[in-house]
């Protein structure tokens, strides 16, 4: 299976919002109200998958998904296999400057 591209991500998520949106029983211009988010931004996202990441996250609010946030860009719980079958984790090496 060939990895989604960004508009194909971006639409998923207009469409799973609008079907959170709908479950709610709420319109498009209740949705904007209790987010803050403007009607015309709403609309567009739910139509395009365009949308300004802080909108997004109001929207998600509103629509009580933000759990889903908390994975995205996670670390993994195991580097390597080796970590994996040791149970075991490395420290990892901090970045910074020496002396």
């Amino acid at each position: 299976m060939l990895p989604l591209t960004a508009a194909e991500i971006q639409q998923q998520l207009a469409d799973r919002a609008r079907s959170a949106r709908l479950r709610l029983a709420l319109t498009q211009a209740g949705l904007a109200a209790r987010s803050g988010v403007s009607l015309g931004s709403l609309r567009r996202f739910e139509r395009t998958g365009e949308i300004a990441l802080a909108s997004l996250v109001k929207i998600a609010i509103a629509l009580d998904a933000e759990r889903g946030f908390e994975a995205l860009f996670a670390a993994p719980d195991f580097e390597t296999l080796d970590e994996a079958l040791e149970g075991t984790r490395r420290p990892r090496r901090k970045r910074g400057r020496i002396g």
